[in-house]
Order: structure tokens, then sequence, then C-alpha cells
């Protein structure tokens, strides 16, 4: 049994769409991320330092926005996609950043309908999600033998984007614990995935560049040989997307 999002829902070893967002403060000076840490007894990367992130939900397809990604980033995710999960990826993006850190990114609008139960917290703030300030750096397939398998992308955003306090974690959920700035020098001090150690050399590659990059990294371990690829896009959106706003 699937669901509108291509997930394989009874087989455990199926690979989920993910976001992960990757907030970059102090850009131009001392440029942080913001990481936690998973729980000991978390099925997937247990005690690692990572970013704020996790599995699209069904409901998320459905989640109005106030801007969209830019186009460019839209184009990127469509590549070597079966289906458009532009709108699922982004809104997925935003709430589990503010699941797991309490920081909203989004504007401040009412919903034209209840929103889904996961973003009551966030609409009862005055926000309406806002993707236009994500962009996409990076895509990774989990290799098999692993006990969950993530297809997931990696979306950077510019902390000046946040509309709440960058400091105040009180919000968060208790998925991830030690919330901290750890300036990119620094991160390699930490206990971290492979791949996140991948990105964060992308991350400090770019993080004096506020362009989206000439092309994305994918990490492609879908089947049993590894493949590196590069995604520059799919060409125009217009009659391949599905529109949402």
């Amino acid at each position: 049994m699937s669901n509108t999002l291509g997930v394989t829902t009874t087989d455990r070893s199926a690979i989920r769409n993910a976001a992960t967002v990757i907030v970059l403060r102090d850009r131009l000076t001392t440029p942080r991320v913001l990481m936690g840490q998973r729980g000991a007894k978390a099925a997937f990367m247990p005690n690692k330092f990572v970013f704020p992130g996790g599995a699209v939900d069904h409901d998320d397809d459905g989640v109005p926005l106030a801007r969209r990604m830019p186009q460019v980033c839209r184009e990127r995710l469509l590549q070597d996609a079966p289906l458009d999960y532009t709108h699922a990826l982004a809104t997925a993006a935003i709430r589990e950043l503010w699941e797991e850190t309490g920081l909203i990114l989004g504007q401040k609008r009412s919903w034209d309908s209840p929103p889904p139960v996961d973003w009551q917290g966030f609409a009862d703030l005055g926000y309406l999600p806002d993707a236009h300030p994500l962009q996409f750096v990076f895509r990774a397939i989990t290799p098999k033998g692993r006990p969950r398998r993530f297809d997931a992308r990696f979306f950077l955003v510019d902390a000046d984007e946040i509309a709440n306090d960058l400091d105040d974690f009180s919000a968060a959920h208790d998925e991830l614990s030690h919330l901290q700035w750890i300036g990119l020098d620094q991160a390699r001090d930490f206990d971290l995935p492979f791949i996140t150690e991948v990105v964060l050399a992308e991350v400090a590659a770019r993080a004096h560049n506020t362009e989206p990059p000439m092309n994305v990294p994918f990490f492609n371990n879908a089947q049993e040989e590894s493949l590196f690829q590069r995604l520059k896009g799919r060409g125009p959106l217009s009659g391949k997307e599905i529109s949402h706003d």
C-alpha cells in the first residue's frame, strides 16, 4: 500500500522522502549552523549531531505556502524524481524546523482553512509557511542495509529569514537535545554522520555566496551501486508541476 507521496507504508525498508534544513547564521562573519543531538534510542542515527529534518508527512502536500521556493530549486527537485514532491518537501522542511527547534520560517498571514494537527501551533502564532528562503543544496539517498532509508533533500536558509528569536528553542519538541549554534570550523569536533560532514563542506564553500549553486550534489544510493551525480534541473516547470498557489 502506497500513499500519495509514493512511500510504501507497509515496508519498513522503503525509501521515504525527507527534508533537512541547514540554518546558517552570521554567514558573512563567523558562520554557524543550528544542530542538535538525536536520542540514544533513536532508530536512525542514534546519538549523532544532525540538522533539523525528517520524513515528509501525508498532510504536508496540502499545506498552503505564502511563497514557493525559487524556480531553479524546484526544477532541480524535479530531476530524477518520479513525481512532483516540490511542495511537500518545502512544507516538510518548514514543519520539521518548527517541530524540532521552535523556529518559524513563515510570514504573518491567516490560514484559509483549519490547519492539520501538526501545523496547529504554527498557525496559532499567526504564520503561514514561507518556502521562498529555502535553497536546495544537496540530496542523498540512504544506502541499503540501514534500518531506515530516506531520500533526503537538504535546504539551506539564512538565519535572517527566521521570523522569531533565534536563541529561543522553548517551543521545540524533544526529538533533538542540546540544540545549539555551531561554528563551521568547530562542527567536526562533534559526533556527526558521514553525510552531514559532506554537506557541511558544501555549506562552508557556499557560506559567503547567497545565490543558488550552479548544480546540486546527489549521492544516489538507491541501488546496489552508489552513484554521485549533479542535479542541474529538469528544464522549465510550465506544464510539469502541480500548482499549489
